[in-house]
């Protein structure tokens, strides 16, 4: 038999290759998360939340007491991802409440009287990162308006479908549903989130920190450095996509979300969608 040789030199190109890129990635992620706790002081696991629901392509649902600090961290977010044209990813926040109305997010169409015809004005579903400050104050109906845009990227309003941003992250935020004034988010709704995290206060120290540089921080918050851009963002989720998983790993979470579906103290079991985004 013919001794073979075999060359290991695009082997180790392509090792070295994975390894830089990896290292890069994440370089960027923790300068994001860096930049963010300039800001946002004592939550460096709550901002690795929502970091990691950014990069998965998912949304996140945050509940706690108003005064928290959850739309700081969502303006944080916003404010450290450039655009392609030098400015801040697109940051709406949204106050849901009793009154509010499906066309207040979607958009409206009016009549242009220069054109003499109906134009579709844009809501503010039209954005990079969008927060829904206390969304289960707005009833039901409302809520729906999410449902497309959150799972499909996209806007349909009578028969036409308009297409939201590829970067579109939505950080929705609830009370406790004991307080008064709130609706129970529907299954649908809930199912479109990645994580639903409770933000909490911070530890006795923080809170004497922050008192003692407000005026710093809310000025960290003014100037905030874009540490990213919106493209850097979408490369890091495309590498997200690119990770291992073994099928041990995806057998265990089959089972775990099947199991869900007949255990009693589970009034409604886990969906596929679950599945996917554990």
């Amino acid at each position: 038999m013919e001794n073979e040789t075999f060359d290991t030199t695009a082997t180790h190109s392509e090792t070295n290759n994975t390894d830089t890129a990896n290292h890069s990635s994440k370089h960027k992620i923790e300068s994001l998360i860096q930049n963010m706790e300039k800001v946002i002081k004592g939550k460096r696991p709550q901002i690795k939340n929502v970091v990691t629901c950014l990069l998965a392509k998912g949304h996140i649902l945050m509940e706690d007491n108003p005064g928290t600090g959850k739309t700081v961290l969502a303006r944080t977010l916003a404010g450290s991802i450039s655009c392609s044209d030098a400015g801040n990813a697109v940051f709406k926040r949204v106050q849901f409440t009793p009154d509010l109305l499906p066309m207040d997010l979607l958009g409206t169409h009016i009549f242009d009287d220069a054109q003499r015809e109906f134009i579709f004005k844009k809501g503010p579903l039209f954005c990079n990162v969008l927060l829904a400050d206390e969304i289960n104050r707005a009833s039901p109906k409302v809520q729906s308006a999410l449902l497309e845009c959150m799972a499909e990227n996209q806007i349909t309003m009578g028969e036409t479908t308009y297409k939201l941003e590829k970067l579109f992250f939505t950080i929705a935020t609830q009370n406790p549903i004991e307080m008064e004034g709130t609706y129970p988010l529907p299954a649908a709704q809930l199912d479109r989130f990645y994580m639903k995290i409770y933000f909490g206060y911070v530890n006795e120290e923080t809170e004497l920190e922050i008192y003692q540089n407000y005026l710093n921080i809310s000025h960290n918050l003014d100037t905030i450095q874009q540490v990213l851009s919106q493209q850097e963002i979408l490369n890091l989720q495309e590498e997200a996509e690119k990770a291992f998983v073994h099928d041990e790993i995806v057998k265990a979470v089959s089972n775990i979300v099947r199991a869900t579906r007949s255990f009693e103290g589970i009034s409604l079991g886990a969906s596929t969608r679950s599945g996917i985004t554990f």
